[in-house]
């Protein structure tokens, strides 16, 4: 039966099940309640901040474990608001919500710290630990085993009780203290699951996944002393120092502390490690930052191109003074479209042009060219200009 006049601090027209939410008198309530507010809001940012940060994430390790940290957030803001069924006073719908949540909220979050342990595990041993989707399902059964147990705790109490019966007790909110902690067993398991997976991995090899390890073996060890702390004080502290009240305040207590423990030394940790690059990473074989460039390009940027040495002779009473180009040298400058030969071909114009007689430019001719061709046209003993331009050695 609530108080027959409001507390100081509520309204009127407030219901008695809702003061400890607004008793100045009874200040744990409005404590309780500011303390979850803040870490719902500060979950629901992380969250945000992880999705947001997925497109930058450079490691692709690190990158799988983004499905079971955005799990363990979502379970967290899940702790936030149970909390609130805590500080509420009891009736059916909030005891079967502490029946029900407490544990499957709880084994969420711990199920992703066992899986994320693991693989660290796994990492160190193999070298290369299971893929996200493999932890994630893994996670989810873990999860789904509390999922279950408690689904038949539901249908056994609450959907089979008489609730019109006023005389028979709501079974719901008739739960012995050891019976709501014997309930949880399989959670207990799951602490110590994550205690124990995360040891090993502070001898990895690699800093960074020590470090990780580390954040999960801290948020183990806690969760397990803010445990042993509640279930003392609820199930013999309250009644040894004569003040049984006191076991809704411990109950809210222990999950807003529990989840601000989450959110301190593994979800916020994780997430401002999440964007940085893995200092081991090593540059890839036969990958470069820059593209490669072509050999015959890298030759002439490094070498300079030798002056080519011909053998013909060039006639220059033709040739053109070009300018010099400014461009670098290309691979393809000694081409120019023509094939040279080795054989000196003076043209008669250009043997007119140096002054020499008829005779000397037969004898010229006659020693440039080769010797089966000059002893084929020259038969006779007498060769002339006019013959051999006519076979074709003008």
């Amino acid at each position: 039966m609530g108080p027959t006049s409001a507390p100081k601090g509520c309204g009127g027209d407030v219901s008695s099940i809702y003061y400890n939410l607004c008793d100045l008198t009874a200040v744990w309530g409005i404590v309780v309640e500011a303390v979850a507010a803040v870490g719902v809001l500060t979950a629901f940012i992380l969250f945000v901040i992880l999705m947001a940060s997925l497109p930058f994430v450079t490691d692709k390790k690190r990158k799988g474990m983004v499905g079971l940290q955005a799990s363990i957030l979502v379970f967290t803001l899940g702790l936030f608001g149970l909390s609130f069924a805590f500080i509420v006073e009891q009736y059916s719908t909030t005891c079967a919500a502490r029946r029900y949540l407490f544990g499957v909220l709880f084994t969420g979050c711990l199920a992703c710290l066992v899986m994320h342990g693991l693989w660290l595990v796994l990492l160190q041993r193999g070298g290369r630990g299971p893929r996200s989707w493999m932890l994630w399902l893994g996670a989810l059964a873990l999860w789904l085993v509390e999922v279950i147990i408690n689904t038949e705790w539901l249908v056994i109490t609450v959907a089979r009780s008489p609730l019109r019966d006023l005389s028979v007790p709501d079974l719901a909110c008739s739960i012995v203290s050891r019976d709501f902690v014997m309930a949880l067993i399989y959670v207990m398991v799951l602490i110590a699951a994550v205690v124990l997976t995360s040891v090993p991995s502070l001898t990895h090899k690699q800093k960074h996944w020590r470090r990780d390890g580390a954040f999960i073996l801290v948020t183990g060890v806690l969760t397990l002393a803010l445990w042993i702390a509640w279930i003392v004080m609820y199930i013999h502290g309250n009644q040894a120092v004569g003040n049984p009240s006191w076991d809704d305040p411990t109950l809210a207590i222990a999950v807003v502390s529990n989840a601000w423990v989450f959110l301190f030394f593994y979800a916020i940790p994780e997430v401002c490690l999440l964007t940085q690059e893995d200092p081991n990473k090593e540059q890839p074989d036969g990958e470069e930052v820059y593209p490669a460039r072509s050999l015959v390009y890298d030759n002439i940027l490094k070498e300079p191109q030798p002056t080519q040495q011909h053998v013909y002779i060039e006639n220059k009473a033709f040739s053109m003074d070009e300018p010099e180009s400014t461009n670098p040298a290309s691979p393809y400058g000694a081409y120019n479209g023509q094939a040279r030969s080795c054989l000196y071909q003076p043209t008669e114009i250009a043997l007119i042009a140096k002054g020499l007689t008829r005779k000397d430019q037969e004898s010229m001719i006659l020693r440039t060219i080769p010797a089966p061709l000059n002893m084929g046209s020259c038969s006779s003993g007498s060769c002339s200009v006019d013959s051999l331009t006519s076979s074709g050695l003008s």
